[in-house]
């Protein structure tokens, strides 16, 4: 269990994804976005371009001052073959450099904020995509991932980790680009500049590259790491926030506070690791370039004093390009902590966006509109895990319009069996057959819209009560929706709210009681209009009073419609035409009620539990039970007297 906690889905969703695979396919990541890509490129093209011209100008300015100063000295070489008029004064000149600086200036800091937006809009929009495809995927996947998985980290992996594997397009992919581009610009025109103080300056760059490669290797395992123990984290969070009343009702906040606070502390002592690697490495590969500048000032310097480089366009740009020459290749300690990020990153979103699709409807799916004979299943086993049967050999027919009970022990496959009957799982071995037709054969959607289901955990969306009823259909009218929950018992609590079925509740139904609830969920099955309609201990949550009345509005609109209900009350088992008793996924008795009596000894027993009136009925015994554990429930008549 704890490593399910901490990684996510299990095994059977786990894979395995060699480097250079990752590499590629975020590459095609990338290459969706070309055109935007194209653009934020151009633009940079354009930043390095104006840099080169911002230094070409100021060293200009410099020979040209030297050669006022020094007029025996060799003239400046003013580029791309432009001669100034001869009667211009020297002030004249210098201030028309400067103004060329000054806008050569002005134009970088537009690109600059151009570039910025550019890169920006390209990480918002690959991010909303891969949140986009993450979401919809998970909508596709089957119980079976979810249930293998934690929310938590199929949370995580939508949030943070679909952000990390977005920076590998702008902050690897590109920068990559930019840096290679950037490299081979600058170092064209200092080989133009000297070629031989080149080769000298940039003896060390093979020691850069060598120890990006040694940095990628020590810390991907690192944030690899730091994504399970994030998973943890939020985990804790998720947990804490949902059990709240647990938490508050045994004093366990300080506990809770506690395994926060250590969780919290891994992912520092984890990222605290992370830093301290590249604390090491940065200032390691800046030595190595400022190690450049001594070369340049000794070999450099040497150069200008014998007149062979000139100290503007000569010692000053190339002092300049290789200042810059030094500012990209930092960057590969960036690049290399990007790349690592996001390659840990990448193997849990694509986890999720590369696990099967179970569940589908085949290729040429046969249509149902409703279920109008019978539904069989056919010797129908199924196993959430290899070797683990839930269900044995499961046969049952049943005829259109017929009301079915289901009760058993706990865990002997009930609400499985109407798992299955909505095809949210496949048989393992077996059929299931509406109207003689396979599930696996027909549309997957037709399947689910034919049947309405309400689950013992009624669950409600933070929107509004119409909203909530009118999920399975969105276009019903309110009139449909109010009839709906009139079938539903539901009409007259909803009419002593605020804003009747236009109230909001809160997350997961807050605000409402657990029979509000369960009468809701209730109104949204019977609102599709079902011709099968699954219910999953549906009354569990009100009392038997409500009970008779949802009973008996629900025996008005859904006449003709074939039910199932899981149940344990013998109250709603005695009125259904027929009752199955499953045990250990067997069906031990199939009868009406008094058949039942004489068939099965388990609902002899429920039987008797249920109708034995004294409530000290309902206790179990020392035999079943430690004693220190057996409370004494006080009689009715005690209960009373108390009140």
């Amino acid at each position: 269990m704890s490593s399910a906690l901490e990684n996510g889905p299990q095994s059977a969703f786990v894979r395995e994804y060699s480097t250079s695979y990752r590499i590629w396919r975020l590459l095609g990541l990338a290459n969706r976005y070309r055109r935007e890509c194209a653009g934020v490129l151009a633009l940079q093209t354009l930043l390095v371009l104006l840099t080169l011209g911002t230094l070409g100008l100021t060293g200009l300015g410099i020979d040209y001052l030297s050669w006022c100063v020094n007029p025996g000295s060799q003239s400046p070489k003013w580029p791309l073959g432009i001669r100034l008029p001869n009667h211009l004064s020297p002030q004249r000149v210098i201030a028309f450099i400067a103004a060329g600086v000054i806008v050569s200036a002005l134009l970088t800091a537009a690109v600059k904020y151009l570039c910025a937006s550019a890169s920006a809009a390209l990480s918002q929009k690959i991010l909303i995509q891969l949140r986009t495809d993450l979401y919809t995927r998970l909508q596709l996947l089957s119980l079976r991932f979810h249930d293998a998985g934690v929310r938590s980290s199929l949370i995580n992996r939508a949030g943070s980790d679909a952000n990390q594997v977005r920076q590998f397009v702008d902050g690897v992919a590109l920068r990559v680009l930019t840096v290679l581009l950037t490299l081979g610009v600058y170092l064209v025109w200092m080989l133009q500049v000297h070629a031989g103080l080149t080769f000298a300056c940039l003896a060390s760059t093979p020691l850069l590259w060598l120890g990006a490669c040694v940095f990628s290797g020590i810390v991907q395992p690192a944030y690899r790491r730091a994504g399970e123990l994030s998973d943890e984290l939020i985990r804790l969070l998720v947990e804490n926030i949902q059990g709240v009343q647990v938490v508050k009702g045994f004093a366990g906040e300080s506990r809770q506070a506690a395994q926060f606070d250590a969780a919290a502390e891994r992912i520092r002592d984890q990222r605290n690791s992370i830093f301290r690697s590249l604390s090491i490495f940065q200032p390691a590969m800046g030595l190595l370039t400022q190690l450049n500048l001594l070369v340049l000032i000794g070999y450099g310097g040497s150069l200008a004093i014998r007149g062979e480089l000139s100290p503007g366009t000569g010692l000053f740009v190339f002092a300049g390009l290789l200042q810059e020459f030094a500012a990209q290749v930092a960057h590969i300690t960036n690049i290399a902590n990007s790349v690592q990020a996001s390659l840990a990153s990448a193997d849990r979103v694509f986890e999720v966006l590369d696990a099967p699709l179970e569940i589908t409807s085949p290729p040429d799916p046969r249509r149902l509109t409703s279920i109008k004979h019978q539904i069989e299943l056919d010797r129908v086993s199924f196993e959430y895990e290899p070797g683990r049967s839930v269900l044995h050999g499961i046969s049952l027919r049943i005829e259109a319009g017929e009301c079915i009970g289901i009760t058993g022990p706990v865990g002997s496959g009930k609400s499985t069996l109407l798992a299955l009957l909505k095809r949210l799982y496949d048989p393992t071995s077996g059929r299931i057959l509406f109207d003689g037709m396979d599930l696996r054969q027909l549309q997957l959607e037709d399947v689910r819209k034919a049947s309405g289901i309400v689950y013992q955990d009624s669950f409600l969306f933070t929107n509004s009560i119409a909203a909530n009823i009118a999920f399975g259909r969105p276009e019903a009218t309110s009139e449909e929706i109010m009839a709906a929950a009139r079938g539903a018992a539901a009409e007259e609590f909803i009419a002593c709210l605020p804003e009747g079925l236009n109230t909001v509740v809160g997350e997961h139904g807050c605000g409402l009681s657990g029979g509000q609830k369960q009468r809701l969920t209730l109104a949204r099955a019977l609102l599709i209009r079902p011709s099968l309609l699954l219910l999953d201990d549906a009354a569990s949550a009100v009392d038997p009073e409500t009970e008779q009345e949802i009973r008996s509005a629900m025996e008005q609109v859904m006449h003709g419609c074939t039910s199932i209900m899981v149940s344990g009350r013998v109250s709603t088992l005695r009125r259904t035409d027929r009752i199955v008793v499953l045990s250990g996924g067997r069906i031990e008795a199939v009868g009406n009620h008094m058949e039942l009596l004489q068939r099965s000894p388990w609902y002899c027993r429920l039987n008797e539990l249920q109708s034995s009136g004294p409530a000290s009925a309902f206790v179990p015994t020392s035999s079943t039970v430690p004693e220190q554990f057996v409370i004494p429930f006080p009689q009715k008549s005690a209960i009373r007297r108390a009140a």
